[in-house]
């Protein structure tokens, strides 16, 4: 159903929802009211949403918000926006974040007054960290008193909401009336999909929401008060940049916050092609750069940079930082006092959203040109200014490697990496979520979509939402999206397997189910031998055992199909080849993967503070390891 107010505003929007038809489906209204105009505040903010063309909102309801949730359902017909009901505020705002990763545009999630935004803090700052744009309504009870029903609409009502999250958002309001509701939301949208991207906050104000309109807003094309913000690089900034790296002998690229785009992947690949750079990409941000092409420095690195990577940004001359995330730390590891020789490129404007709260900015790095906007705008320019062009067809790639063989003993994390790539074969797939201790070398990246990064903010509990996100978003593409996800990381969010299935988004969870908080078991680890106390006591206060959990029948309780234990190397193949199978079906498929606790060790170095080296492999009660 489309409403006068919206008609307008969508004259300059998309004329296709986003949203996935299959999905468009399920939750219906019996029955659609007749007004074709906003009768009250919240059908303002309903329409607003419509206008803006955002094609979910991810919710957990609450008393809060009922009067946006019955102008959703009751006005708009449940449609641009379309709810999807969540169990917890967290997975809310992780699916919208899953789905901004890969469309590069908000969707929204609501969330109930003050207690809802508490539980929903994880997933705002990890969306933060990931410069992932989300639009989040919330609501408070009436801000008049006297219109507060006793006790709990007092305990739900706070004198400045947003500050529960103005640290790590973009902005926040509270408007005061339907008008200034709807300018919010267009500028809070406006705020979240502009570069530096971030999640943003509006708070309403429940007697805004309830109280009918005394006279109907004059429609607006909310395009009109959205320009874009594009910035290209100063011309002689290029230049300089160009002159130095055209002169670079060993010039190395470091590849940071990139875009999806097919065609920024593109140019990318030229210029490091046309300069013969060398490539440093690393996990915890998407693909950005085929890991298996003969300039790619090794495979790509976790929390740290691998020794291939490392040894080439030592022998470079020129550094160019496509808004890589800890430039800083990356010098640190590498050079003595953190400073390099060589020349340093930086191509980002992250600054102009670094704020004072969150340390998530990092160190300060060493920069001699700076191009003050993003990789997908400077790179084109630069790729022009130093000769070079996208070549048509496909550009040098390392010949395929073999999977490596699985272990004959243990099932380690690897083997379940390893058994995973076997089972998808030729596949178009794409990793919405990895563990620690991925094996890069294994599962290379030829796509922007092969892998859309981390959940930003190092938040345990952010996988299984931005999974079903990723999903959402590439729902009908034809690619499988596939998550894997550590054993306390799914357990704190695992209810977002409900969401998936209730609106048949189709994914593929694998736990890798080291019965333990690991990395925990490390630092307690390290603190014991700095203290020269017994480390055979690392597991305590860690271990998830003794019960352990049965996740394939956690899973088939919330309708998903459940697979495992497997604890088997020979086993792994054949069980990721049945799940995939029920992905394909349409199912949610979740596999129970028992591996051995451990890293690698380069990922359990980079994972610690300190001098003292730590085990990487399993500790049992009593016993050191060998």
């Amino acid at each position: 159903m489309t409403t006068a107010t919206a008609k307008a505003a969508l004259a300059a929007a998309p004329a296709k929802s986003l949203a996935h038809p299959s999905i468009r489906e399920l939750d219906r209204p019996i029955k659609l009211t007749p007004e074709n105009a906003p009768g009250w505040g919240s059908d303002v903010v309903a329409d607003t949403l419509r206008a803006l063309n955002i094609p979910y909102i991810a919710l957990n309801p609450g008393a809060s918000y009922r009067g946006l949730h019955d102008s959703i359902v009751n006005y708009l017909g449940n449609e641009t926006p379309q709810m999807l009901l969540c169990l917890h505020e967290e997975s809310a705002v992780a699916i919208a974040q899953g789905y901004a990763k890969v469309t590069g545009k908000a969707m929204a999630a609501a969330v109930h007054s003050n207690v809802g935004l508490f539980h929903a803090t994880m997933a705002i700052f990890n969306a933060w960290c990931d410069r992932t744009p989300v639009v989040i309504l919330g609501a408070t009870g009436p801000v008049d008193a006297a219109k507060r029903r006793p006790w709990i609409d007092w305990i739900h009502t706070a004198a400045d909401q947003g500050a529960i999250v103005r640290d790590y958002t973009k902005w926040d309001d509270q408007p005061a009336s339907p008008a200034a509701a709807r300018e919010a939301i267009v500028r809070a949208t406006w705020i979240a999909n502009t570069a530096p991207m971030g999640p943003v906050y509006i708070n309403l104000d429940a007697e805004l929401q309830e109280s009918k309109l005394a006279e109907p807003l004059p429609p607006i094309d909310v395009n009109r008060f959205m320009p874009p913000t594009a910035t290209a690089p100063a011309p002689e900034l290029v230049a300089e940049a160009a002159a130095l790296l055209k002169s670079a002998k060993h010039p190395v690229i470091l590849m940071g916050r990139v875009s999806r785009s097919m065609e920024g992947w593109n140019e990318r690949v030229a210029l490091a092609e046309h300069l013969n750079a060398k490539v440093v990409t690393e996990l915890k941000l998407g693909a950005a750069f085929p890991t298996d092409h003969p300039l790619h420095a090794g495979p790509p690195g976790g929390t740290a940079l691998g020794a291939d990577a490392q040894e080439v940004v030592r022998s470079a001359d020129v550094i160019l930082s496509l808004d890589w995330v800890d430039l800083a730390g990356v010098f640190k590891n590498s050079f003595p006092g953190g400073v390099p020789s060589a020349k340093v490129i930086i191509v980002s404007n992250d600054f102009r959203i670094h704020r004072g709260w969150s340390m998530d900015y990092q160190g300060l790095p060493p920069c001699d040109v700076m191009l003050a906007t993003t990789p997908e705008e400077a790179v084109p320019d630069l790729l022009k200014a130093v000769g070079g062009a996208v070549k048509l067809g496909k550009s040098a790639a390392a010949k395929p490697k073999a999977v490596p063989e699985l272990s004959k003993d243990k099932l380690v994390v690897n083997d379940l990496v390893r058994g995973l790539k076997i089972a998808v074969g030729e596949r178009d797939v794409t990793l919405a979520h990895i563990s620690l201790s991925w094996d890069g070398a294994t599962w290379p990246f030829r796509h922007p979509l092969d892998y859309v990064g981390s959940e930003g903010g190092g938040g345990v509990g952010g996988g299984p939402g931005n999974a079903v996100g990723t999903a959402l978003a590439l729902k009908g593409s034809g690619r499988l999206v596939a998550a894997v996800c550590g054993d306390g990381d799914f357990m704190m969010s695992n209810s977002a397997v409900w969401t998936a299935v209730h609106y048949r988004i189709p994914v593929l969870i694998v736990i890798a189910n080291n019965r333990s908080f690991f990395n925990d078991e490390l630092h307690q680890e390290r603190v014991a031998r700095i203290r020269s106390r017994p480390v055979e006591n690392r597991w305590i206060g860690q271990r998830i055992s003794e019960p352990d959990i049965d996740f394939a029948a956690l899973a088939r309780s919330q309708g998903a199909k459940g697979f495992g234990p497997v604890t088997k190397t020979g086993d792994l193949v054949a069980t990721f080849q049945q799940a995939i199978a029920a992905v394909e079906a349409g199912e949610v498929a979740v596999v129970d993967v028992r591996v051995e606790p451990g890293y690698s060790a380069v990922a359990t170095a980079a994972m610690l503070r300190g001098t003292e080296k730590p085990s990487s492999g399993p500790t049992e009660k009593g016993r050191t390891p060998n």
